[in-house]
């Protein structure tokens, strides 16, 4: 246990919070651009819906407890608990914070939920070495980097080809009209789900921080105003918006029509939901943008500009590695104070 006098505690709080602020902002592509692609929705409309359906999952959750299991993986099952100081929190979230920053000004859809991965583990290994790894919480987190947008693609290709199949003796107006319906209501699931796995990142950080001062006895839960609080600093954050990711998301990477836009959020909610079921701090970034290939590779394997995909690939191979660095350096820094 590592004592911490209460200011600078609640200081650690605010800087998370910041994050999940942040994470929502960078993220908010992650649930509107299908629908900003497709015209369905107006920009700031659907960032005011996808804010709304953020913070409608902290209603899921109280109904599905089980829902909670991202913020246990991030807290306890990448680095050992017994081991996280207030030290280590503050490198893993600037690592993070400085990754989302650099790539949001640059407009790259990279993952928040791997740069807080790649902040934890680089400054968990510069306070207790490579022992304090928890290999089975890594190496599930790694392999969904590459399940998640694959699953996702082939998943938005099958959806697509159920539909269609389901709406062949459809007049084209009719079928546009239903898609158009199906398309807003699957892309709310997706914002829902978005707010539900991204916002217990930010649960198990400042869950295992009052852990390891003391604040919090006995069994890991996350308390319940730590759950509310992230799930309104991530919906506050959606509703800033992330433009120059959008425009990316939505638009660089293939032209949607209305059947696309509903496949693809359809496809990325049922992962990012399954991988909460089953505590997998998913990206909901590398998700939507498997579910967007595939449901442009649906179309013709040419509608899809390989080159940006391409690009968007390499910031997410070198998104934990670059976090965990930085996480690592700000770790060290506090050695000196």
């Amino acid at each position: 246990m590592h004592e911490l006098a209460l200011p600078f505690l609640i200081a650690l709080i605010v800087v998370a919070l910041a994050f999940d602020f942040l994470n929502g902002l960078h993220d908010a592509a992650n649930s509107i651009a299908t629908v900003v692609a497709t015209r369905l929705l107006k920009p700031v409309h659907a960032v005011g819906f996808a804010a709304l359906c953020n913070f409608a999952a902290y209603f899921l959750t109280l109904a599905f407890p089980a829902l909670h299991k991202v913020a246990d993986t991030i807290g306890q099952g990448l680095i050992a608990k017994d081991l996280i100081t207030p030290a280590v929190v503050f490198g893993a979230l600037i690592g993070a914070m400085f990754w989302n920053v650099v790539t949001w000004l640059k407009g790259i859809p990279s993952s928040s939920s791997h740069a807080l991965v790649g902040g934890l583990i680089g400054s968990g290994v510069a306070h207790a070495g490579i022992g304090g790894i928890k290999w089975i919480g890594l190496n599930k987190t790694l392999i969904a980097i590459v399940l998640s947008p694959v699953l996702g693609m082939i998943l938005t290709l099958f959806i697509m080809l159920i539909s269609s199949w389901a709406l062949h003796r459809v007049s084209s107006r009719k079928a546009e009209k239903v898609l158009r319906g199906m398309h807003f209501l699957s892309s709310g699931a997706y914002s829902v789900s978005h707010g539900l796995n991204d916002a217990q990142k930010t649960m198990g950080i400042i869950t295992v921080l009052l852990f390891s001062t003391g604040w919090l006895h006995g069994k890991f839960e996350v308390p319940h105003w730590v759950a509310i609080s992230c799930y309104i600093a991530m919906a506050l954050g959606t509703l800033s918006g992330g433009w120059k990711i959008i425009e990316t998301m939505g638009s660089r990477i293939t032209k949607l029509s209305q059947h696309q836009g509903f496949s693809a959020s359809m496809g990325g909610s049922i992962i990012v939901f399954s991988a909460s079921l089953l505590g997998i701090p998913v990206s909901t970034t590398h998700t939507i943008t498997g579910c967007i290939i595939g449901a442009g590779t649906a179309r013709r394997a040419t509608a899809v500009r390989w080159g940006v995909a391409g690009n968007v690939v390499v910031a997410w191979v070198i998104t934990i590695p670059a976090s965990a660095a930085v996480g690592a350096m700000f770790y060290g820094l506090t050695t000196f104070f």
